[in-house]
C-alpha cells in the first residue's frame, strides 16, 4: 500500500470540507488523477497535516472531506546544513537530497572556493529561488510535514557568528582525525553541519570556524562530493540521534 499523496497549501482547512485548488489542485487532479475515494494528505510546511478523501474531480481542483488533523512537532536536534555553492544543478541535488534526508533549514555559503558565484541582483535571487523551490518539490515527494527555510546565502564571518550560537557545530573534513559517531550529539537545540565547495575548505576559514566553536569531523575513509555529504551526514545523524525515531 502505497502512502497518500502530500500537497502543500497556505493554510490547513478548518471545516469538515475543504477544496484543493491552485497549483496544488490542478497538479492532483490533472497528473497524479486523484479520483472520488482516494485520500491524500494536505500539509502548511510548518508541522501541520490534514488527512483527506477526495469526494469530487472538477477540471483543476478536488472536493476533499477532511478526517484528521494533527501537527507535528519538528525532529531534535534540529540539522541546519550550511552548504556552500556547487556549480551548475549539483547545488539543486544538495538541497533535493538534504531535504530528503531530513535537513531543516539550508544556509547557502560563499565559501572562498566556490566555483558558482551568486551576485547580488537578479541572477543571485533566481539562484536562490531554484533552491528554494526544490526544497519546496523535495519535501512533498518525501511527504515532510515541515519545509525546510533556505536562508539568505552566508559569507564565512556570518557562518562563523552562527557556528558560536549553536550548542554544537561540526565542518565535515577529510583531514579530521575524529569520526562523526565519536562527537556527543545535542538531544535538543540545533545542530549546524557544514559542508565545503568542490574546491575543498580553504584553511583560513576552516581555522575561522574551528576558533568559532566548530569541530572538524568526518564521515569515514571516503571523500564524498560537495553535493552528496549534507545528506549522507543527515542518514548519519539520524540513526546516532533520537531524529528517526
Amino acid at each position: 500500500m502505497t502512502t497518500a499523496p502530500l500537497f502543500l497549501v497556505d493554510a490547513l482547512p478548518t471545516g469538515d470540507t475543504a477544496v484543493l485548488d491552485g497549483p496544488e489542485g490542478r497538479h492532483a487532479a490533472t497528473v497524479k488523477r486523484l479520483r472520488a475515494g482516494e485520500s491524500l494528505v494536505l500539509a502548511d510546511g510548518r508541522g501541520g497535516l490534514a488527512h483527506a478523501v477526495v469526494t469530487a474531480v472538477e477540471k483543476d481542483a478536488l472536493r476533499l472531506d477532511v478526517v484528521d488533523r494533527r501537527s507535528l512537532a519538528p525532529p531534535a536536534p534540529r540539522v541546519l546544513l550550511a552548504q556552500a555553492l556547487v556549480k551548475g544543478d549539483r547545488g539543486e541535488l544538495a538541497v533535493e537530497l538534504a531535504t530528503e534526508a531530513g535537513v531543516d533549514a539550508v544556509l547557502p555559503w560563499r565559501a572562498a572556493r566556490c566555483v558558482a558565484r551568486w551576485e547580488a541582483g537578479p541572477r543571485g535571487e533566481k539562484a536562490l529561488a531554484r533552491w528554494r523551490t526544490t526544497a519546496r518539490e523535495a519535501a512533498k515527494q518525501a511527504r515532510r510535514p515541515w519545509v525546510p527555510v533556505v536562508e539568505e546565502p552566508v559569507t564565512t564571518a556570518a557562518l562563523a557568528q552562527r557556528v558560536a550560537a549553536v550548542p554544537v557545530a561540526l565542518v565535515l573534513h577529510e583531514s579530521a582525525t575524529d569520526g562523526l559517531a565519536s562527537i556527543d550529539l545535542p538531544a535538543e537545540g540545533d545542530l549546524l553541519l557544514v559542508v565545503g565547495p568542490e574546491g575543498g575548505i580553504a584553511d583560513d576559514e576552516l581555522d575561522a570556524l574551528v576558533v568559532a566553536g566548530a569541530r572538524s569531523v568526518r564521515l569515514g575513509p571516503e571523500v564524498l562530493r560537495a553535493s552528496t555529504a549534507g545528506a549522507v551526514a543527515l542518514g548519519a545523524l539520524g540513526v546516532l540521534t533520537s531524529r528517526w525515531t
